[in-house]
């Protein structure tokens, strides 16, 4: 029987439990948000110690199936003040699997002043005092911890950032390379964990008794029938776009199609594109002698992943994603991809989401404290933030707090969380998920961007509001149950277009679990982790004008097509009314 590991800072105490019943059949986003939901008070502030943080990975974690090796974080939003999933990859997840953990729970808090991890391994979990790490960076931590339990343990850990509770914090987890570059960024889960005292988890999986299976010959063929659909597709196979170019191929083809935000969401096209783009930095990063693709996250057979390094060969950071690129760039006006890799690297080290990094930085560059365009000044910026300086402590705390610090209007945020790489007007179907995911502005929780722009099951125009509603919340749905099995959201290509692939995923829990599941059932699940997020929502004080995007969206037609996001608010607010 799986297990959960509940952790008392107040007290000091580790409880490992029978996972209950009413939890047995959840996991990643069902069983962070269903606790959260039930064990924390709405009202509750997200930095006072009836707040949770729970660690929790997929149902398929820790098998044979690919691309099962996500793991979900969530707790009270800082950032949002509403409920929060944030999704991660790395060598956790796969690691708690094996050991038969369904999740970890933090509660209460430590003393003041007390900082500590914890130890997950064959024989159960430690909490260990570490004040030896106070201060510490993510990189550094890493090392540190690698060289007392072995190189092949997993890590999830917060920067300085995460110490200073700041609302931008993210939380790291080692990638398959031992690097603290997979994060789960948003929302600010790193500042609940440092509320916690809680500086790192480390999870041994070395002699773990490994996943059982109800039925292991019907989910190894139903696993092969996943991968099969995985390696057909033009997107995910070998050779395909995200294999070859990373998920930074979306550069040009969003800057094509007029939705890469640029200098503050005030344009659709960056003239700076092509040097920041996909295909550039596979070259350059060919050329030095890096790795321009490898599996960052355990069981990936897409491979999107990357291994930048600097003009000296050196190794400067893993993966450099789309969505950074854009923030740190575009977004910025920066055009230079080796200054872009250096604020990714600070990022993860200080423990930043990059994206509400990005974005306020941009906001403060709208302000005029920076220019666009000047990459040396974002990074003075982004050292500023890791030192906790008094400027560094308004740009950590996210994009909303930054432009209210600096009197600016045109700010890019949904449930005070900002927006990332697509631009709402251009790209009409994400804008639509932004605006009414419980998560805040979040592009994974309905990529509505595989029909707008990539074609991908079926074709949507991206400039119309028509059919963008329906879009949104058949995404949003789907998305919540794959979040909860623990899977990419990139098997989503794969599973909008081959049917096999889509119908594997029922087949391989059923497998798993002796359960009777349909395609309808997974679709159902994923409905009631929604009303469970929403319900908290609600409760917390969020009203239907939450789910709407900034009103310059509205108002200000983006270039190069002169539109603006005109999906209506009757439409917004029947998105998720279930």
């Amino acid at each position: 029987m799986k297990k959960l590991i509940r952790v008392n800072m107040t007290e000091g105490k580790v409880q490992i439990q029978d996972l209950a019943q009413e939890y047995s059949l959840l996991g990643g986003r069902g069983l962070t948000s269903t606790i959260v939901a039930r064990e924390v008070p709405p009202l509750c502030h997200p930095l006072e110690a009836s707040n949770k943080l729970v660690v929790a990975p997929g149902l398929l974690a820790g098998t044979t199936c690919p691309n099962s090796g996500r793991l979900s974080i969530g707790g009270k939003s800082p950032l949002t003040g509403g409920i929060k999933e944030s999704n991660v990859g790395g060598n956790v997840a796969i690691k708690l699997g094996k050991l038969q953990i369904a999740g970890v729970v933090l509660e209460g808090q430590a003393p003041e002043g007390k900082l500590f991890y914890l130890l997950v391994n064959k024989d159960g979990a430690q909490l260990l005092p570490t004040d030896e790490f106070k201060g510490l960076k993510n990189y550094d931590l890493a090392a540190k911890l690698q060289d007392k339990y072995g190189k092949k343990v997993g890590i999830v850990s917060i920067g300085p950032a995460g110490e200073m509770k700041f609302s931008a914090a993210s939380v790291a987890v080692t990638s398959t390379n031992g690097t603290p570059s997979r994060h789960a960024g948003r929302g600010g889960m790193g500042a609940v964990m440092g509320s916690k005292g809680v500086k790192a988890i480390v999870v041994d999986d070395k002699e773990a008794p490994g996943v059982t299976y109800n039925d292991k010959e019907a989910f190894k063929e139903a696993a092969a029938v996943f991968r099969d659909a995985l390696r057909e597709h033009p997107v995910t196979k070998p050779g395909g776009g995200l294999a070859v170019y990373g998920t930074n191929v979306l550069t040009s083809i969003l800057n094509e199609a007029g939705g890469l935000p640029t200098r503050n969401f005030t344009e659709g096209r960056f003239e700076g594109a092509q040097k920041i783009s996909g295909e550039t930095m596979h070259d350059l990063i060919e050329k030095r002698g890096g790795n321009p693709t490898h599996s960052g996250c355990s069981t990936c057979i897409i491979q999107c992943s990357n291994e930048y390094v600097d003009k000296d060969k050196k190794y400067v950071t893993s993966a450099l994603e789309y969505e950074t690129i854009w923030a740190n760039g575009a977004n910025c006006g920066i055009d230079d991809l080796d200054a872009i890799a250096q604020i990714d690297r600070l990022c993860d080290d200080y423990g930043l989401d990059t994206i509400e990094t990005g974005c306020a930085v941009a906001v403060a560059m709208h302000a005029g404290v920076k220019t666009f365009g000047d990459a040396a000044g974002a990074i003075e910026l982004i050292h500023e933030i890791g030192k906790g300086t008094p400027l560094g402590r308004i740009l950590g705390n996210g994009t909303a707090v930054t432009g209210q610090a600096f009197g600016v209007s045109h700010v890019p945020v949904v449930k005070r969380q900002s927006l990332p790489a697509y631009d709402p007007r251009a790209v009409k179907g994400v804008g639509v998920t932004y605006a009414t995911t419980p998560m805040g502005a979040d592009h994974t929780a309905g990529y509505a961007v595989a029909t707008n722009i990539l074609k991908v099951g079926g074709f949507l125009d991206p400039l119309k509001p028509e059919g963008q509603a329906d879009l949104s919340r058949n995404l949003q749905i789907a998305t919540a149950g794959v979040d909860a099995a623990g899977l990419c959201v990139f098997i989503a290509f794969a599973a909008l277009d081959i049917a096999s692939g889509l119908e594997a995923i029922p087949k391989m829990l059923n497998a798993q679990y002796g359960l009777n599941m349909t395609l309808d059932d997974v679709m159902e699940y994923g409905k009631q982790i929604l009303k469970t997020e929403l319900a908290f929502n609600k409760a917390a004080g969020f009203t239907p004008l939450d789910d709407r995007l900034p009103e310059f969206f509205r108002k200000e037609p983006l270039a190069p097509h002169n539109v603006v996001f005109d999906v209506t608010d009757e439409e917004l607010d029947k998105v998720l009314d279930f």
